[in-house]
């Protein structure tokens, strides 16, 4: 997910293929990191759009305007006064530095004609947009960095301009065999470690996927490689370098159970096919990527608030818990203090009153104990001290039994919401979940004005045009798929004993009231949108129940969703959607 020295070698590919030759038209700064630059050029008009940002420095041509500010922010204007009327004659990448620089043929007051070169810096928290004049002097930069900030390199006006080399590391794109060698034999860490530290432009991701697509063990030292390995992993690494020296990029984003989880600019060989998808553009790819991970990142941060109030919850329910576990076995000792009773009434008449202790047949073992006396009562008055210690134990042990299974019962209900705010995807999936703890009392309802109630319909999807599989999305939806939705005869799923979702599916064509059967890639489908939407969805392999629905009963008193069964089947199924995409239809 790095945005690398080869993913910018494919943005700089794409930019020169369409850039070059236009003319900056407009240039708007619609935020405070963000710059959006306006280019017509022969094969039409593009927008540039640059993101300095910290967190997410970003660049690509995309189709979107945003709207700017009333009044232009300083940086927007310096750039307007030099770059816009401009035509962009070359777009470059030094080595493979993540640095991007557009240089601008434009005329000056005196209406002579000059070239500005605008540095886009991808690196994390220093990334920063700057504008240079020909000479590499400093014009403007979108943030100024003084000698307090920073004692590597201050990025004022009139300062010169210089990319900064915090790290050495060496050329990827001009290394030979014997220097990756010399660096491998030297180095005293994992093999893609070796790369990624050695080599400028080259993430941990790409390091990973050259080590893999090599064969080679990570677990053995670099420094240990035999040759033959290192041969055969210098080749897949020139091979890599090759797709950036010809230009023969092929944009692609990793998916994983409908969730982006990594992208690059040419093939990922180590994925399978239907983990991949590909894009004509890197823009497209970046676009698509970025837009994904924001959708995750709003919906984790509209459920922050419900997280943390079932997180405090839960964690006062496990302290409970544990409180409740060392009382029990506390209580667990209460047959003792019987026993004392009733060996103290047993011999009482040889003892005598005022002793600390007394040492007695136990009976029930045949064996001689001891037993601890309070001296400042009779042996009648200990022996019924015992009996009353071991009656409150007791009563206390029913106590907590009853609290125990109670608070076990709520943190299994709060631990499958924690699931489920896990796996939310739409405004209305948090909407329900929100309704469902109001209803229970962790959090205050919220009245709408409108009264609107909320539509949110389980997952469905359908095999074969005979087959509907329903996916319930919290335990309200649990509910009504299995005790609504579904027959006595229909196949019922679950991620064996972890919270989640509830799938059933139906035939079309089957008797409802008769058993029917179905092929064995359904009942694998459904297993795996079961263990996709359980606790265990990062796992590569979950454990599935499955069972007829009529086996299926709602325990008396229990949460909604919350089911028991006592005979079922169970397979192991890859947690990987990707591998029915063909033949599941959403």
């Amino acid at each position: 997910m790095a945005f690398d020295g080869i993913t910018i070698a494919g943005m700089v590919h794409e930019l020169s293929e369409k850039i070059i030759g236009g003319r900056i038209t407009k240039i708007s700064q619609p935020e405070k990191d963000e710059v959006l630059l306006t280019i017509k050029s022969l094969s039409g008009q593009y927008r540039l759009f640059i993101s300095a940002s910290a967190s997410l420095p970003l660049i690509y041509l995309t189709e979107e305007n945003k709207p700017s500010p009333l009044t232009a922010p300083n940086f927007c204007m310096v750039l307007r006064k030099y770059l816009q009327g401009g035509r962009v004659v070359e777009v470059m990448q030094p080595g493979l530095e993540r640095v991007i620089q557009i240089k601008v043929e434009h005329l000056d007051e005196m209406g002579d004609t000059c070239i500005r070169v605008l540095c886009f810096e991808l690196m994390g928290k220093y990334s920063n947009l700057i504008l240079c004049d020909h000479q590499n002097v400093i014009l403007d930069s979108l943030k100024h960095v003084s000698a307090v900030m920073s004692s590597v390199r201050e990025v004022l006006p009139q300062r010169e301009y210089f990319i900064p080399v915090t790290v050495e590391k060496k050329n990827a794109l001009s290394t030979d065999y014997d220097e990756f060698a010399g660096v491998a034999k030297e180095s005293r860490q994992a093999p893609f470690k070796m790369i990624y530290q050695s080599y400028t432009g080259i993430s941990p991701f790409m390091a990973r996927e050259i080590c893999n697509n090599a064969d080679v063990d990570d677990r053995i030292m670099a420094g240990d490689l035999e040759e033959e390995v290192l041969k055969r992993l210098y080749g897949e690494f020139e091979r890599t370098m090759e797709v950036v020296k010809q230009q023969k990029y092929n944009p692609c984003m990793i998916l994983e159970n409908g969730s982006v989880k990594e992208f690059a600019v040419m093939d990922v060989l180590s994925y399978p096919k239907e983990q991949k998808q590909f894009f004509d553009s890197v823009s497209q790819l970046l676009y698509e990527f970025y837009a994904s991970k924001n959708k995750e990142d709003v919906m984790r941060q509209k459920s922050l608030h419900l997280r943390k109030t079932v997180q405090t919850v839960l964690e006062r329910d496990y302290k409970k818990l544990d409180l409740q576990q060392k009382q029990l076995k506390d209580a667990g000792e209460r047959e003792k203090y019987k026993i004392y009773g009733e060996l103290l009434n047993a011999y009482g008449y040889q003892l005598e009153d005022g002793s600390k202790e007394a040492k007695v047949l136990n009976y029930y073992t045949n064996e001689e104990i001891t037993i601890p006396l309070d001296d400042t009562l009779s042996i009648k008055e200990n022996a019924i001290r015992f009996f009353d210690k071991y009656g409150k134990m007791k009563r206390t042990e029913e106590a907590l039994a009853t609290q125990t299974m109670e608070n076990e019962a709520e943190i299994a209900y709060l631990e499958s919401v924690q699931t489920f705010l896990n796996l939310a995807s739409t405004k209305a999936d948090l909407q329900q979940i929100q309704a469902e703890l109001a209803e229970r009392g962790f959090i205050k309802k919220s009245y709408d004005k409108k009264n609107k109630k909320i539509v949110n319909k389980p997952l469905h999807y359908v095999m074969y045009d005979e087959y509907d599989i329903y996916v319930g999305k919290n335990n309200l939806q649990n509910e009504e798929v299995t005790f609504k939705m579904a027959n006595g005869n229909d196949w019922w799923f679950h991620a064996k004993g972890v919270p989640g979702s509830h799938v059933i599916v139906k035939s079309r064509n089957a008797n409802p009231a008769t058993e029917w059967d179905m092929p064995d890639e359904v009942f694998e489908a459904a297993a795996c949108l079961a263990a996709v939407y359980s606790k265990n969805n990062a796992q590569e392999k979950t454990e599935v129940d499955y069972i007829r629905k009529k086996h299926v009963k709602r325990p008396g008193g229990g949460e909604p969703g919350f089911v028991v069964y006592y005979t079922n089947f169970s397979m192991m199924i890859e947690t990987n959607l990707q591998r029915f995409a063909l033949t599941m239809a959403n």
